[in-house]
């Protein structure tokens, strides 16, 4: 199992879904995609053994993977799809009403650091949201002290959701979890790059934001056409200002959260044993946990 399957607990989320341990998921039989990709779903710096199935999120990068010569390539949409189905939206007499926005500062990660104005984008901001703000870091900016105090001497709450794991390490199962519960607290999501949690926000409820300085990657490459090809290609979800319910409709596509399995499929197609039980358990086990 590649150990990127386990990033930000996927593998875990899935199989929770096909009701299964999701504290120990089975060996997941190929490579899933494990974030919001302008690309094939793979990530660029993994390498991959040819014939081995790769699970993308949406048919639209399933049509690209297969224009580029990727064959094996099935759409199973996305972890975070499959968590909202199992963690609908509590009733509002249930939750407390939304407030502030939480904000994405564009992030590195283990092998390239983030170069960019974070002073800038403070007051950007500042001059764009009304309410309160959070700023969610990645962990690699969280423990850097000098990033997180810039956010923090601004007055925003600064937090981070959690460390994503890797080569079976640090594995966290929870990271979505906590990170669906603090958008849920939240009227507003918001970053400077269109990214993963604009696209998990928008599904959750939130309203979108992409707007400031994108700022950069160390050596950062354009691959697939890079930030140009974002902004001009999802022109509708950059902005102070958006669409809400055509940012919607564009991030349940791109999430495939409108190509959900059922839980007996997921789990042939993902190559994980079937339950010897109630057929009923496949919806309603696992959507009343």
């Amino acid at each position: 199992m590649h150990h990127a399957n386990h990033y930000y607990g996927h593998s875990h989320v899935l199989a929770r879904y096909c009701g299964l341990d999701d504290t120990d998921p089975p060996r997941l039989h190929g490579y899933l995609q494990h974030g919001w990709n302008i690309g094939d779903g793979m990530a660029p710096d993994h390498e991959y053994v040819p014939g081995v199935p790769k699970f993308v999120w949406s048919e639209r990068v399933r049509r690209r993977a297969w224009s580029l010569g990727r064959r094996e390539v099935y759409v199973v949409g996305s972890p975070w799809a499959y968590l909202l189905a199992m963690e609908p939206e509590p009733e509002p007499a249930d939750a407390p009403p939304r407030r502030g926005t939480l904000f994405y500062p564009f992030h590195g990660w283990e092998g390239q650091h983030i170069i960019g104005n974070h002073e800038g984008l403070i007051e950007e901001i500042r001059a764009t949201e009304e309410g309160p703000v959070t700023v969610c870091l990645y962990w690699q900016e969280y423990r850097d002290k000098r990033v997180r105090a810039t956010y923090e001497r601004a007055g925003f709450r600064v937090i981070c959701h959690g460390y994503r794991g890797g080569w079976w390490k640090d594995l966290d199962p929870g990271f979505l979890y906590r990170q669906l519960a603090e958008q849920r607290r939240h009227s507003r999501v918001a970053s400077n790059r269109l990214c993963s949690a604009i696209m998990y926000g928008t599904l959750a409820g939130c309203e979108p934001a992409v707007y400031g300085d994108p700022m950069q990657l160390e050596r950062e490459k354009s691959a697939f056409g890079g930030q140009g090809r974002i902004v001009r290609e999802w022109a509708d979800l950059h902005g102070p200002v958006l669409d809400v319910s055509v940012a919607r409709r564009i991030a349940t596509a791109e999430l495939g959260a409108d190509r959900l399995l059922p839980p007996a499929e997921l789990r042939r197609v993902l190559g994980w044993p079937s339950l010897r039980h109630d057929p009923d358990f496949e919806l309603t086990g696992v959507l009343t946990r």
